[in-house]
């Protein structure tokens, strides 16, 4: 009986551990405090128009070369392809809109963020898709975060940076995707059906699949982060032996 006690109780600091980290916004620029509903969100955006962390105008900006989000022009090295592009738009969208980024969400004293996310297990054919279609293009920064000449309040490449293609730059999927918004995203070898990879595109625009993810890793960590829990969960095999 005991024991039965013990594994429903830590079943419950698990539960409650998890939603601490389901259904949060960024603490960012131009992230809602809270997700809820919108009426519409702009073309790749439009999966989480029923629970986002982004408002339609952030939705829409999100597909302009040189938004009014972070002046950031994706064409410094050149006309970046469409191919590409849209997949940089794809991840905009999930990072400005997404309610289920909990689990990788680190605190960071930025004048821009007081939040960030850092190592978001990205689905493989995500990620090598992403980086077989940009890397034909160009780019001049391995890490798109840092390191810009913002002096028109535009970023450009710095001095002594010469534009390069970008499977140069980055020699591999991998490299890619941890290195261009640094560790942002962390590659993965689990395939899309594993359930335990975020995606940044969605059948029938369904967003199901990520949070399931996240409700995962959210579990994980909220048991990791959980004192009460961890003791209960060792002492629940202690009691097992003691009652028998």
């Amino acid at each position: 009986m005991l024991t039965c006690i013990l594994l429903l109780t830590a079943a419950s600091f698990i539960s409650a551990a998890k939603e601490d980290y389901m259904n949060v916004c960024i603490d960012g620029k131009h992230h809602k405090t809270e997700p809820g509903p919108e009426d519409y969100l702009h073309n790749k955006c439009s999966p989480w128009k029923d629970k986002s962390c982004c408002t339609a105008n952030t939705s829409h900006a999100a597909h302009t070369d040189v938004s009014y989000l972070y002046n950031f022009n994706w064409d410094h090295c050149g006309i970046m392809s469409d191919l590409c592009k849209t997949h940089f738009i794809h991840d905009t969208c999930f990072y400005e809109c997404s309610p289920n980024l909990g689990p990788w969400i680190v605190q960071v004293d930025q004048t821009w963020r007081k939040e960030r996310i850092v190592d978001v297990p990205l689905c493989k054919e995500d990620c090598e898709s992403w980086y077989n279609d940009c890397q034909n293009d160009f780019t001049c920064m391995d890490n798109w975060h840092i390191g810009w000449d913002w002096s028109t309040k535009i970023n450009r490449c710095p001095q002594g940076k010469p534009c390069r293609r970008l499977g140069d730059v980055f020699p591999s999927a991998k490299d890619f995707c941890e290195k261009v918004w640094s560790n942002s995203y962390k590659f993965t070898d689990y395939e899309r059906s594993s359930g335990r990879c975020m995606r940044l595109t969605f059948d029938n625009d369904d967003v199901t699949p990520n949070v399931k993810v996240a409700e995962y890793y959210a579990e994980l960590k909220g048991a990791a982060h959980n004192p009460r829990l961890a003791l209960t969960i060792i002492l629940a095999p202690v009691f097992t032996l003691w009652t028998v």
